[in-house]
């Protein structure tokens, strides 16, 4: 068995046309986040932790080279890692922070999407969401962070 973690996070745009997309899922009414992709924190941490198993730069760079090709949804990334994944994952959590949006309410669909795109069972992702306490700059409502946790084997 092996297990990494991958991180990622975005402040929120300006930017009245950029869409908030989070595992796939577009909240509507809400700021998106700055970056050169759809800014998927949560599909981008995923990502980094599939890289963490396979040691392949996908986010820094195979992720840049689609961007640049006008390819900017981030669940392609994570297909893209998943390429170079020798393992069964067994289970992949995630701890998204924010102060805003709320996510309790988009939490099933994000977890089905997680599933659907990792080929396992809803059962295996876990997905918790908290403020912070306003205690960072993500729960005091500059941007949103997520951890995931991908364990393998």
């Amino acid at each position: 068995m092996k297990c990494a973690i991958g991180q990622d996070s975005h402040k929120f745009s300006e930017n009245a046309d950029k869409k908030l997309i989070l595992a796939g899922v577009h909240i509507k009414n809400h700021p998106g986040l700055i970056a050169n992709s759809d800014g998927d924190v949560i599909y981008h941490a995923l990502t980094n932790a599939i890289s963490g198993i396979t040691s392949v730069n996908i986010l820094g760079k195979t992720a840049d080279i689609l961007c640049k090709g006008g390819i900017t949804d981030s669940s392609l990334y994570v297909k893209e890692a998943l390429k170079s994944l020798e393992y069964k994952i067994e289970h992949v959590s995630f701890t998204v922070e924010c102060m805003t949006p709320v996510l309790s309410p988009y939490i099933e669909e994000m977890k089905g999407n997680i599933a659907m795109l990792l080929g396992i069972d809803k059962k295996d992702v876990g997905l918790t969401a908290t403020s912070g306490e306003g205690l960072s700059s993500f729960g005091k409502g500059s941007g949103i962070m997520c951890f995931c946790i991908i364990t393998v084997s």
